[in-house]
């Protein structure tokens, strides 16, 4: 049964509340464990029995850690390591554009400078040379370096390492393989086909911190300490958060320490780009993933690849600063550039159709570096798997974002090796691809067929998942902190949603190009909202012009600083107008 009877709300869902068994559990819990209401109502939502209550609000490394070796090639790959810092030879590290990408190399930078070693980072060109080991770069970089550790990327490159002639390659990394691995020495993934899958959920700076705890067992072996792990939990918290890893398990505890790191301002980089981006309170998993993390990326999406990586890595004030401005414009103008790329891919998928088991657009000339932004909005929009493609020269370069229980990343690669993709990978939500031109309605097609037998086309609309109701004069800044107790939320781990209901608009603008601000209450008290996009929906033009109807509004409880003082914002999801 829907919550308060919401069968289809201004932007098209039904509203679902708690089961009964899910309240039962969390009045038990309540009884139990002695705890706020809201904070059983989050346990209670992620299985947690009462006696494990007190350690899931405080989650310890020590007792989450996975012992490092039980990954396949670990010991390798840390002996190897270990090997040439020892002998002082010559490192190179490979990494992808990304935010995990540039977190994973400067775990590994950091570390080695530390150690008094250096060594030579590359980071490919997004346009000029794609995702990936390419051949041409990595046979020059054997002939320079005795070493070259693969970050982020590697798992399916086996023309490339191939190509390393001369030299030792690592591969840490945490996308799907096939079943036959490139000629590396070691290949750390935990999304091999032979592993257990245990540790799936890492990025690869989870998985390239376990080689650092490795490599710290390797060094107390010899009576050596090596550097302090835990300084660099800031680099794990933001590349898992920003990858939109899983906050379950050891990623939970991962976010939750690096959050403290990063709150110290150590890391002159983040502490540059926070102070650029107008970050002023306590660091969240929020500010990871909307604020910090995008600038870090743009550099990688339409500016220089390795701009990210540098800004996470220097050791220079004036450096930091500059890198900072440079990606916050470069932010701006992302979003720019998507915003034109996202209208025209909406308006094609549209007539296409957004009820197909598969969502997609192609278009000459859209900029690689936004496709997988706007495919996250088709998906969005449509509740489907979706498929951005930007074709320049013939050939296609794609992105693609998938749902819960639609697995996109096997498809992928299955078209891959029926020959319809130059190549392709990825993850089950997400997916990159490269595609002649030529082949793109066939391929799209074939995907939509494979998409088809796990159930695409039988998705409804998104559900909104309510966890109950609250009254304005409730959300009280005590309330939001004692929820924050079972967090960090993200992905995996969704922040809990509360309905006001039955409240009045008191003031509603638009702000910024399709942002809504507003305020609303009940007789008793009044709280401020905003909504992100309202506008790509019915919701920002009806809470506008409301006319002074009512409206149950749905979202989730942000504390806004301003000035020093405090008070409860309600980030708006969803609206519907209450029954008279």
């Amino acid at each position: 049964m829907s919550f308060l009877g919401i069968e289809r709300s201004l932007t098209g869902r039904r509203w679902v509340g708690p089961t009964a068994e899910m309240e039962r559990a969390a009045q038990t819990l309540e009884q139990r464990a002695d705890l706020p209401a809201p904070v059983c109502q989050v346990l209670a939502r992620r299985g947690v029995q009462a006696e494990d209550a007190q350690s899931f609000l405080a989650p310890a490394l020590r007792d989450l850690m996975p012992d490092p070796r039980s990954l396949k090639d670990m010991t390798k790959a840390a002996t190897r390591f270990l090997d040439a810092v020892r002998k002082r030879e010559k490192i190179a590290i490979f990494a992808d554009y990304d935010v995990d990408g540039g977190s994973s190399a400067t775990l590994l930078l950091s570390w080695l400078r530390q150690m008094g070693r250096e060594a030579t980072l590359y980071i490919p060109d997004r346009i000029d040379e794609g995702y990936g080991p390419n051949d041409e770069a990595m046979a020059q970089l054997a002939r320079a370096h005795d070493l070259i550790v693969c970050v982020d990327c590697g798992t399916l490159s086996h023309g490339p390492i191939a190509a390393a002639v001369g030299a030792d390659v690592l591969v840490l990394d945490h996308h799907l393989g096939t079943e036959e691995l490139p000629a590396a020495l070691a290949v750390v993934n935990p999304n091999r086909q032979d592993e257990s899958g245990d540790l799936g959920h890492l990025c690869a700076a989870g998985v390239v911190f376990l080689l650092l705890v490795e490599l710290r067992r390797l060094l107390r072996d010899t009576g050596q300490t090596g550097p302090d792990l835990m300084s660099f939990l800031d680099l794990v918290a933001l590349a898992t958060v920003a990858d939109v890893a899983p906050l379950v398990g050891i990623n939970r505890a991962f976010v939750r320490q690096g959050l403290k790191v990063l709150a110290r301002r150590e890391r002159i980089g983040l502490t540059a780009l926070a102070d650029v981006a107008g970050v002023d309170t306590e660091p969240n998993a929020y500010h990871l993933g909307f604020i910090l993390g995008p600038r870090v990326n743009a550099g990688g999406r339409i500016g220089a690849a390795d701009l990210g990586a540098r800004l996470l890595a220097t050791n220079d004030p004036h450096e930091a600063a500059a890198l900072a401005e440079r990606l916050d414009k470069l932010n701006t103008e992302r979003r720019e550039i998507e915003a034109a790329v996202r209208a025209t891919a909406l308006a094609q998928a549209e007539e296409r159709g957004l009820d197909r088991p598969l969502v997609w657009a192609a278009g000459a000339d859209w900029h690689p570096g936004v496709v997988g932004i706007v495919a996250s909005r088709l998906k969005e929009a449509a509740g489907r798997p979706s498929i951005v493609i930007g074709i320049s020269d013939g050939i296609g370069k794609g992105s693609g974002r998938s749902v819960s229980g639609i697995d996109l990343g096997q498809p992928i690669q299955r078209l891959a090796a029926e020959g319809l993709l130059l190549k392709g990978g990825g993850h089950k939500m997400a997916a990159g691809l490269t595609v002649e031109e030529s082949k793109i309605e066939t391929a799209m097609a074939r995907l939509s067929e494979l998409l088809e037998k796990q159930g695409a086309s039988s998705i409804g609309a998104a559900d909104l998942h309510i966890d109950g109701l609250l009254m304005p004069e409730a959300a009280a800044v005590e309330l939001v902190q004692k929820i924050e107790q079972a967090g960090p939320f993200g992905a995996a781990a969704p922040a809990p949603r509360y309905v006001f209901a039955n409240v009045a608009v008191r003031f509603a603008k638009r702000v910024g190009e399709n942002h809504l601000k507003l305020s609303f209450g009940s007789d008793a008290g009044s709280m401020d909202a905003i909504c992100f996009g309202a506008y790509d929906t019915d919701l920002g033009p009806t809470l506008e012009t409301h006319g002074g109807a009512r409206f149950h509004l749905a979202g989730r409880l942000d504390i806004n600083t301003w000035r020093g003082r405090q008070s409860v914002q309600l980030r708006l999801e969803d609206a519907a107008p209450a029954a008279m």
